[in-house]
């Protein structure tokens, strides 16, 4: 009788469980969906054009930026970043290939990391993106590259 009762209980429980995985898969889907969006729509176009109003929406007040440049460290924070971004030539003034590409997004409730590749002047930059979703809009937080061109 214990038996029956706890694979009643074990087949009553799974079905619910099911659900709220898909419940939460389908948020997962609609995340990667906005990220997608923020990166294709807002970083990836704002980099290109030096809109650093643009890019300056898409970053927290508070993020920070690491990584190296053709083997050079590089740290910067948030204005420092964008006061850079605004004052070179654009990658669509400079007539040189520019691409932006998603490698990969991964979820964890309220927090996701972006990877994406950029081509950009003489640079071939991987870069990992962190984001937050805060007051329900998803932000970048960390921003961490390096120069892999040869």
């Amino acid at each position: 009788m214990k038996k029956l009762l706890l694979a009643a209980l074990l087949f009553g429980f799974i079905p619910a469980l099911k659900a709220q995985n898909s419940g939460k898969m389908e948020n997962n889907k609609q995340d990667s969906l906005a990220i997608a969006e923020a990166l294709e729509n807002d970083y990836f176009k704002a980099i290109y054009v030096g809109d650093t109003d643009k890019l300056g929406n898409l970053l927290h007040p508070g993020t920070l930026l690491f990584g190296d440049v053709k083997g050079q460290p590089y740290a910067k924070d948030r204005e420092a970043y964008l006061t850079g971004v605004k004052n070179r030539q654009s990658p669509k003034d400079s007539g040189k290939p520019f691409e932006g590409k998603i490698v990969s997004i991964d979820i964890i409730n309220s927090i996701a990391v972006a990877r994406v590749m950029v081509k950009m002047y003489d640079f071939l930059y991987d870069e990992f993106l962190s984001f937050h979703k805060i007051d329900g809009r998803w932000v970048i937080v960390n921003k961490m590259i390096s120069d892999i061109s040869k």
